[in-house]
């Protein structure tokens, strides 16, 4: 009894000791939601509070985004942040209303990316092309390999590019690791219809049927996984066909698949 009672103790004493720490270690964070002496005196679209674009980049940037509100009256906000942030602050700043967009990248989370947007933006852009944007752009993967700067620079440029056309449902362009995940799609898809359409008898060359009753997932992965992601980021044919061919490939391999398998008459001889 006395070891079990000095073990609560000892638990207690842990979790208040963890619970104060986690306290001392971020006291600063309700202070820094909203802090608007971190925002400049005067007016610009960017403010770059963790340095992540170069000084050119940055001037050539705010010519952009400032030509591109006074031709299409979509405000384009950039604020790039790490220690400290200047929270809410930014709304009265920049007056941000329904037709602005506002980019936030901070490197203390998993994605640096994240989309501050007005209601008259999302009859253009759905919450979905934001989540794809984020998770295109913004992942770790791409900051390391590509740079913070290119993060912001390719999120705001398709952002830009969907917006003169009218509006986007799905991120222009293909990256090739999404092609590949369409053409594994196919290629499965294109599997599974061979093995449903070998012939269960031997008058029977095709089995129609089983491949029709196995449609809708074959179908699945092949036209929706597997073409409806290329048709609809890029015109660009050599994916689409590739992916025709990684179909047709897979299902010729398993609708032949029973004849590799039969043993040789030499070897029933």
């Amino acid at each position: 009894m006395q070891s079990c009672f000095w073990r609560k103790i000892l638990v207690s004493i842990t979790v208040f000791f963890l619970a104060g720490s986690l306290w001392l270690m971020n006291p600063s964070s309700a202070l820094a939601y909203d802090n608007p002496e971190l925002l400049p005196d005067y007016f610009t679209p960017i403010v770059d509070l963790a340095k992540a674009l170069p000084d050119p980049q940055e001037e050539k940037l705010i010519e952009e985004i400032n030509q591109f509100e006074a031709d299409t009256g979509w405000k384009l906000r950039v604020l790039t942040q790490y220690d400290r942030t200047p929270g809410r602050a930014v709304i009265n700043y920049w007056g941000l209303d329904d037709k602005s967009i506002l980019l936030v990248a901070d490197s203390r989370g998993g994605n640096i990316l994240s989309f501050s947007v007005g209601d008259a933006v999302y009859e253009l852009l759905p919450r979905t092309f934001w989540i794809e944007l984020q998770t295109r752009f913004g992942n770790l993967y791409f900051v390391r390999e590509q740079g913070e700067d290119q993060a912001i620079l390719q999120a705001l440029g398709s952002v830009k590019g969907c917006l003169l056309k009218g509006g986007c449902t799905v991120v222009p362009g293909l990256p090739r690791e999404q092609w590949i995940l369409t053409l594994i799609t196919s290629i499965i898809g294109g599997i599974i219809c061979g093995f449903a359409a070998q012939p269960r008898t031997e008058e029977q060359v095709v089995a129609w049927q089983w491949a029709l009753i196995f449609s809708p997932l074959w179908g699945i992965l092949f036209i929706a996984f597997g073409i409806g992601p290329v048709v609809t980021r890029t015109s660009d044919w050599l994916p689409l066909v590739r992916n025709i061919s990684g179909f047709l490939i897979g299902a010729l391999v398993a609708y032949l698949s029973p004849v590799f398998s039969r043993p040789s008459s030499s070897a029933n001889s």
